[in-house]
């Protein structure tokens, strides 16, 4: 999956030496060099290629919104629920009354759907808890998934997610606590990676989050953005401004914005999951992205809401169907543009030498089987750094 090699990068009849769980080596098997290595994994001409990354997820959370989707079903749209006192409200009483091992639990239960499809690295959210306590303790559990689950985890404070409604009239104070206090003890306590938020009418403001992004920086920490899912907004722009690793969703992103996302490095982050469950017709600019040089990854957006989604397979189908990806252009969405989403270049998203030895073997014929099969069981083995 190197950028610029023959199509998805790939090596006929090729080998890899693993040392100490990263790549030592890796191209044709009659060039390989000679090795003392103490055990030869044989994969019988399958198909291998870097684990994959699923950049944008919303993991670990308490109960459902099952029952919303039967109203979306009926006719009720995203936003009303939302007004309503439902949506991202709702499980946020869930989740403050689970505890964090009751959040881990039923994480973990959902990472499973995800590492059958190939997943070594996966993005955890927190924004479910929307007080100091319980947005800690979804960082704590999502500490914990990596742990328990086998799996690189990049953690996301996502303290601007929705307005709890105990700050109803008091929003200042809210943003206040979020940004000020409870930012500043989730990285003392080094449970994140990064810092995103929710910019949209039902959500908080292009300046709300500037300050927010403001408070990121002053901690050393890369920022991501919900970014013109619903409506256009500016938030391409806004991110770009910001250096933001990401926009995602970016649905309504006009040219403007995915230029500055492109001069500023910003990637793309597809959600064709919550695309689909929204029933959306606005698909986001697939050609501009393409024509500016925009990277585009693609996630599944699990949550329990909007995109209850647990298969990276199923995201990448669903990003070719629905957006017109090319299989290539999927798969590398969720790999190599995936890890510069989560600033991990360095160290995932190819497989190439001093890289982890993240990696997913595949009963396939070609590389476009994985985004051809919708809820096919295409994964024969998984290794993180290099154990199976």
């Amino acid at each position: 999956m190197v950028e610029g090699a023959a199509p998805y990068g790939a090596v006929d009849d090729g080998a890899m030496l693993v040392r100490y769980g990263r790549i030592a080596w890796v191209g044709s098997r009659s060039d390989l060099p000679p090795h003392d290595a103490v055990r030869t994994e044989r994969l019988d001409g399958r198909w291998v290629t870097p684990g994959l990354i699923d950049c944008h997820t919303h993991l670990v959370f308490g109960g459902n919104r099952s029952q919303e989707f039967e109203r979306r079903l009926g006719g009720a749209t995203y936003e009303q629920i939302a007004r309503e006192g439902g949506g991202i409200v709702s499980t946020m009483a869930a989740t403050r009354a689970a505890s964090e091992d009751a959040l881990v639990a039923s994480a973990l239960g959902r990472l499973r759907g995800l590492t059958a499809t190939g997943v070594t690295t996966v993005e955890i959210k927190s924004g479910y808890g929307l007080d100091a306590e319980n947005e800690l303790k979804m960082l704590r559990a999502a500490r914990r998934v990596g742990v328990e689950g086998d799996v690189r985890v990049s953690t996301s404070f996502l303290g601007l997610h929705a307005l709890p409604p105990e700050h109803r009239q008091t929003r200042g104070a809210y943003l206040d606590l979020m940004i000020d206090e409870v930012l500043r003890a989730a990285h003392a306590e080094g449970l994140v990676d990064a810092v995103d938020a929710y910019c949209e009418p039902i959500a908080f403001t292009a300046d709300e989050v500037a300050r927010l992004f403001a408070r990121a920086r002053s901690l050393g920490l890369p920022v991501k953005l919900h970014a013109d899912q619903l409506s256009d907004g500016g938030g391409g722009a806004l991110a770009a401004a910001h250096s933001a690793l990401s926009g995602d969703h970016v649905e309504h992103v006009d040219e403007a914005g995915v230029i500055a996302m492109a001069r500023a490095g910003t990637v793309a982050v597809l959600l064709p999951g919550a695309w689909l469950m929204l029933r959306e017709t606005k698909l986001p600019p697939i050609d501009l992205f393409r024509r500016h040089g925009v990277r585009m990854a693609v996630a599944t957006d699990c949550n329990p809401g909007t995109s209850p989604v647990a298969s990276m397979t199923a995201a990448l189908n669903l990003a070719c169907v629905q957006f017109r990806l090319t299989p290539e252009e999927a798969l590398a969405g969720a790999t190599r543009h995936a890890a510069a989403a989560l600033a991990l270049s360095r160290e995932i998203g190819t497989l190439e030498v001093g890289k982890a030895a993240d990696l997913a073997v595949w009963n396939i014929e070609r590389p476009a089987e994985l985004c051809y099969w919708l809820g096919a069981p295409l994964l024969h083995r998984r290794f993180h750094g290099g154990r199976a």
